[in-house]
């Protein structure tokens, strides 16, 4: 089977399908056979608490409805010693090594196609009694263990299969594992794409119904440069899919030589190139890929998979230190947490009212949880003792904001000299991620310490078009001259209050689009490790001269096809 979506993550990888079904919190895979015999464990505990369960709810119904109406209850106990359900999952098992829950599914569908023959129009509705009951047992399996935990032990490499997986769950994975990843969702900006790309983990988004159609346990070979997905391939195919990676690989390889060298146009026009992370251990990663150090680190991914444990002061104090020592003498800026208040799970805030993208989130959410707010900023004042450190603040709208911000630093820093502590001065900056930041950038520049254009959420908030739906995901355009205007407007604020400005977004990481943002005037950048390499390249055979005539006549186009024209012209020659 052939399957085609959108590549986000470039790379060639295949392996073992893991399914996971986000909206039933159902996890589905292939396990080893050592392992089967704790698969049929669970089923069996399953099934004793479900017998527990029903027996209840049985005696609760007939002492407060009557007998006559428990009956119903009756038929799914005698469903639970069915071997055409229980029986038939455990045989599942033990055949195709699918784990428990994958198994019940598989009868359930079996049982299902045989009510459906039924002329009876009453053995038709039976059906949904005996979903019912295999709901009631994936509940109990779900309880008997984390999938993440169950997971661990799985034959590799894997390639993730979900209808829409969120970066907290990627946190938490053994990336080394990882073959690829396919979702349902998404698209070239969507967080999970971009922490694909970060790992160097291929990735193709946009499928629709892969989780659905692609059995746990299928041999998938996924291209994340073209969007090929392919399931179960013959031997003559999985060969030339094999040669592919082989290729793509070794391209990689080429582009070692790059990783040391300096950042510089043709003409002597230097460049800085840093790494947006999310792990502490991409400090590493960053060095290795020719980074001078981090220009993004992603606070709110310490949450994954910690909670309300990784809001403490003192556990964000290791944390950001490690970091910052790892990443010495190269400097470090982190972003305060960037999330809405669900992601913090805070249900004692007494926040109420709608939740949506554009309402309470970053630091709008920051300054209305004061004391989770000053707990950050404490740990990364602490930090900054042991190497450079920035502070960012996300999705600041306007000078209020900025403002509020920087007296929040303050009020921690002298929280800290109250305790004795050194309270170091750390540069504060702030992302430029809303058209009403771009458009007063003059007036926060005043506030700020320095900029940073988060290109993926400017040009969706620019352009009205939400990134993950694809069905107007196409409109999301980065030569859209009104973000090329929008970049211009904050380039030049920052080069007239003399404070630095970077890019953060996924333009940065594209090597055509760099060199747009080059001539737009920029010289500071942050991407993903693994597209340093390729940018060193780029920027090396670019003259920065050329670009800013390019630039200039980007600018005086009117539509996104006019400004890829003059970008292609000037890209001709080293053919990107």
């Amino acid at each position: 089977m052939r399957l085609t979506g959108l590549g986000v993550s470039h790379g060639v990888g295949i392996g073992r399908a893991l399914v996971l079904k986000r909206g039933s919190r159902a996890l589905r895979f292939r396990v080893p056979t050592a392992l089967v015999a704790r698969e049929l464990e669970r089923l069996e505990t399953a099934r004793a608490r479900s017998r527990e369960q029903i027996q209840q709810i049985k005696s609760r119904i007939a002492g407060s409805a009557g007998a006559q109406h428990a009956y119903l209850f009756d038929a799914q106990l005698l469903m639970l010693d069915d071997e055409m359900l229980i029986g038939r999952a455990a045989e599942i098992i033990r055949a195709e090594r699918l784990d428990a829950e994958s198994a019940l599914q598989r009868a359930l569908d079996q049982i299902s196609a045989l009510f459906d023959q039924a002329e009876d129009g009453y053995l038709r509705e039976r059906k949904g009694d005996v979903g019912d009951v295999v709901g009631r047992l994936c509940m109990n399996l779900r309880a008997s263990g984390d999938p993440a935990e169950l997971f661990a032990t799985l034959e590799g490499p894997l390639v993730l299969v979900a209808d829409e997986i969120t970066p907290s769950v990627i946190a938490q994975l053994d990336w080394q594992r990882l073959a690829a990843l396919v979702t349902d969702a998404g698209s070239w900006t969507y967080h999970t794409a971009i922490l694909a790309r970060s790992i160097h983990v291929p990735a193709v988004a946009g499928l629709h119904t892969a989780s659905t159609i692609i059995s746990p346990g299928a041999l998938v070979a996924v291209d994340g440069g073209t969007g090929e997905v392919l399931v179960d391939p013959d031997e003559d195919t999985l060969r030339q899919v094999r040669a592919r990676q082989r290729r793509r690989r070794a391209y990689e390889q080429s582009l070692d030589e790059y990783r040391a060298l300096p950042a510089v146009t043709r003409d002597g026009l230097s460049i800085r190139l840093e790494a947006n992370v999310e792990a502490l251990d991409d400090a590493g990663r960053a060095r290795v890929s020719g980074a001078e150090g981090i220009g993004l680190f992603r606070s709110e991914f310490l949450l994954a998979g910690a909670g309300q444990a990784a809001l403490t002061e003192e556990a964000q104090y290791t944390a950001y230190r490690r970091l910052v020592e790892a990443c010495t003498p190269g400097r470090v800026t982190i972003r305060t947490f960037d999330v809405s208040e669900p992601q913090l799970r805070l249900e004692h805030a007494g926040l109420e009212g709608p939740r949506a993208p554009l309402g309470l989130r970053g630091i709008r959410l920051s300054l209305a949880l004061d004391e989770i707010f000053q707990a950050q900023l404490r740990a990364l004042l602490r930090a900054a003792a042991h190497g450079p450190l920035r502070i960012m603040f996300p999705f600041v709208s306007g000078l209020e904001e900025m403002r509020a911000a920087r007296a929040a630093v303050a009020r921690a820093a002298g929280a800290l000299r109250g305790r004795g502590e050194l309270a170091p001065d750390v540069p504060v900056g702030m992302m430029i991620e809303v058209p009403s930041a771009a458009l007063t950038a003059d007036l926060l520049a005043e506030e700020a310490d320095f900029f940073s254009i988060g290109t993926n959420d400017l040009i969706q908030y620019s352009l009205a078009v939400d990134r993950t739906d694809d069905r107007v995901s196409r409109l999301y355009e980065p030569l859209h001259p009104a973000i090329l205007r929008l970049v211009r407007l904050v380039a030049r604020a920052g080069i007239r209050k003399h404070i630095p400005v970077a890019v953060c977004g996924e333009m940065a990481s594209d090597p055509v689009l760099l060199t747009l943002l080059v001539g737009l005037g920029l010289a500071e950048f942050s991407m993903a490790p693994t597209a340093i390499p390729l940018a060193k390249q780029v920027l090396r055979g670019l003259n920065a001269a050329d670009a800013r005539r390019t630039a200039a006549q980007a600018l005086r186009a009117r539509t996104p096809e006019e400004v890829s024209a003059a970008l292609t012209e000037l890209l001709a020659p080293q053919r990107i």
